[in-house]
């Protein structure tokens, strides 16, 4: 009598759940799988072959891609690890995040109810208190470049809120000069914020800084706020936005030179997202042009004095936004020739921007050699600009995402995953 062998290696959950879902073959399972993910991710590139779907039915699925991860939950009702996927070690479930949300949202209340807590008891407040703060800013600018976001968000915060209350019995001059010292601050911890990937708490901070700045009564704070703003629109994709607030920022009379300077290359950021390249080297060119005439010792919005390379910076980034691969990779290649190896954050983000642009000239052995370098910064610095950055590599390499390579960055980017 023949003896029946049971079929080897054989994903029964997915291939179960697919049927479920009334996909019978696996062709179809795929081609809805990625219609599924191009509308719940508005990302027209995201593609699910049935090559791909037909090694996660087998015997070593593997395990998917961060975003691929969702687009399952989402279209199944389950996470990969309860379909047969094998999951990374360390992995968690993005719904176990939600006490640290939780506390982040407590935190940005705690704060709230500070800023309006009503009267205190008044105070002599020394004018040198403005230089002190102003010391301490630089020091945190400085930190900031060598730390991640969350090590400095509460030791900043907390400095803001002793600006804030020395501002009520502040006098004249002092009181002037504490709420431009204060509207720093509160566009710091803003930064701060949206580095670390909470678009919540970054726009309260912005908000923080609009009303410190309106209070100063000066416009070079008021376009430093602007600019900001525009930041924050940026990484929202808002091209117009960011247009429209950069060129608000440039109406506002004569500026000094370092406000004009940002509100320019910020400018040409939102001209790189709405596919304008000759306004982004104009842009770019009108900005550099204004670099040696910027000699002010306001403490904020020195980063184009600070950073080494600060607009060839915005224009690979620009480039690389553009999809100019050689391009952008020639400008990287020359920016991290001068960054040093001390600016880890910083430098972690141009890799990153350096390996998409890598991919977008069709070379993804150089972008996955520079994703591995970047992972481990993203999980030390715990940077969410860096994990996002990685997460847009994702995008770019999926023309290779079933070859050894594309395989290869998976396993490279899984500690991103993981700790994101």
């Amino acid at each position: 009598m023949k003896q029946q062998t049971e079929p080897m290696g054989r994903n029964d959950a997915l291939r179960a759940a697919r049927l479920r879902r009334g996909w019978r073959t696996i062709e179809s399972a795929a081609a809805a799988l990625q219609a599924h993910g191009q509308h719940l991710l508005d990302d027209p590139h995201f593609t699910v072959s049935a090559r791909t779907w037909r090694r996660w039915e087998g015997g070593r699925p593997g395990w998917p891609a961060e975003e691929t991860a969702f687009v399952i939950h989402d279209a199944l009702g389950r996470w990969p690890e309860d379909l047969g996927f094998t999951p990374p070690p360390g992995w968690i479930r993005p719904e176990h995040h939600e006490e640290e949300q939780v506390d982040r949202r407590a935190f940005v209340s705690v704060t709230a109810a500070a800023l309006v807590a009503g009267p205190t008891a008044s105070q002599h407040v020394d004018p040198a208190l403005i230089g002190y703060f102003q010391e301490q800013l630089e020091g945190h600018y400085r930190a900031d470049m060598f730390l991640g976001p969350h090590d400095l968000i509460g030791t900043v915060s907390a400095q803001y809120q002793l600006i804030d209350k020395l501002i009520r019995s502040a006098r004249g001059e002092t009181r002037h000069g504490l709420l431009r010292v204060g509207a720093a601050y509160a566009a710091l911890v803003g930064w701060l914020y949206q580095d670390a990937g909470d678009m919540d708490g970054a726009a309260f901070w912005r908000g923080v800084t609009q009303e410190m700045a309106m209070r100063s009564r000066d416009p070079h704070l008021i376009g430093y706020f602007l600019v900001n703003q525009a930041q924050v629109r940026t990484d929202l994709g808002d091209g117009h936005a960011v247009v429209d607030l950069c060129e608000a920022a440039l109406d506002g009379g004569l500026l000094l030179p370092k406000v004009r300077i940002m509100a320019m290359q910020q400018q040409a950021h939102g001209a790189s997202l709405t596919g304008d390249r000759t306004a982004v080297d104009r842009l770019i060119d009108q900005a550099d042009s204004l670099l040696s005439q910027v000699d002010d010792d306001l403490p904020w919005g020195n980063a184009c004095r600070r950073t080494p390379g600060y607009l060839e910076v915005q224009r690979a980034t620009c480039y690389g936004r553009l999809g100019l691969g050689q391009e952008a990779g020639a400008l990287w290649t020359q920016v991290l020739g001068i960054v040093p190896e001390t600016a880890r954050r910083d430098r972690g983000v141009y890799m990153a921007r350096h390996a998409i642009a890598a991919a977008h000239a069709r070379d993804p052995d150089q972008a996955v050699e520079i994703a591995r370098h970047v992972a481990r910064v993203a999980v030390e610095t715990r940077s969410a600009r860096m994990a996002r950055e990685l997460r847009g590599l994702e995008r770019v390499m999926r023309p290779w995402q079933d070859a050894p390579i594309g395989q290869e960055l998976g396993e490279v980017l899984a500690p991103v995953a993981r700790r994101g």
